[in-house]
């Protein structure tokens, strides 16, 4: 059923990502609105199931940590379909762009910090005190401004009515683990291509190194009871009304058995459900070129 009103409420950790999510959204067509006074939120919302001003049929709301609770609560129930968006980094991250930009947090600038660690702990605090299972979680700390965009118009694109989607991501551990997954599948103790040295500058997209996974017997005992886990899962969060799930997968290098199933388990859903494949760590696999 197609909806008359989206609206996106964004919001997320300062320095994550969230004014590179407005500009994103506004080239996809939303009209942006950034820091609506809170004490007139029950004009706004009065307001946009009032209009019928097509400009307001797609809007992204950016709100700040203090704010986003009113926010949230007050658009819940509305007359359109909400989602809310979370922009977030690692700490580690978040520090690292505040002292390469010089850029001062907001919780310094009100005094409610003394430090920039301070800031971003408390800043954290105040968000999971208020987010819920349904929020859309985008972790930017090793995604590029091309993958961001990608993400973002996988759930948001505009031809889209919202429902349960899913994210399927590859990762090696020696990377260091994503920080938005829903659910974490560590596959390192199935058969490693990266042994036979005929496959070991090859990838799980490859077919010779996709064929040599899935065709292990480990590997087709461990799919089948998988499957049973996912299948189930999946129906009940789309039950529970749960907008959207993330699936990582590793291996050591994110490049072989990570990517392979990765692979299987988009191709599986991709039918079903409106699903993502992101391999996080391409740009470190090896090549032939390095042999």
């Amino acid at each position: 059923m197609e909806v008359s009103k989206r609206i996106i409420l964004v919001s997320g950790m300062s320095g994550a990502g969230k004014s590179t999510a407005t500009r994103i959204l506004e080239d996809m067509g939303y009209h942006i609105i950034d820091n609506y006074p809170v004490v007139l939120v029950d004009q706004f919302v009065d307001m946009i199931e009032a209009s019928t001003d097509p400009r307001y049929s797609y809007i992204a709301l950016s709100t700040s940590a203090e704010d986003f609770p009113i926010f949230s609560r007050k658009l819940n129930g509305i007359n359109a379909s909400v989602s809310v968006l979370f922009i977030d980094a690692s700490d580690s991250v978040l520090l690292n762009r505040y002292k390469s930009t010089r850029r001062i947090h907001p919780l310094l600038l009100s005094n409610t910090a003394n430090t920039l660690e301070e800031a971003i702990t408390e800043e954290r605090h105040r968000f999971k005190q208020n987010l819920d299972n349904n929020v859309i979680t985008i972790d930017t700390s090793f995604s590029s401004e091309k993958e961001f965009k990608k993400k973002l118009e996988s759930y948001f694109a505009k031809k889209q009515i919202p429902s349960f989607s899913i994210s399927f991501i590859s990762f090696g551990y020696k990377y260091g683990v994503p920080l938005d997954a829903d659910l974490m599948i560590d596959v390192r103790f199935l058969p490693n291509p990266f042994w036979d040295e005929k496959l070991r500058y090859f990838s799980g997209n490859d077919k010779e190194v996709y064929d040599y996974v899935m065709d292990k017997p480990e590997t087709q005992v461990f799919i089948q009871r998988l499957l049973a886990f996912t299948d189930y899962a999946f129906e009940q969060y789309t039950k529970e009304g749960k907008n959207h799930f993330t699936v990582a997968i590793g291996c050591t290098g994110g490049q072989h058995r990570s990517v392979t199933i990765a692979n299987y388990l988009y191709d599986v859903y991709k039918e079903r459900y409106n699903c993502y494949l992101d391999h996080r760590d391409q740009k470190e696999w090896l090549t032939h070129e390095e042999a």
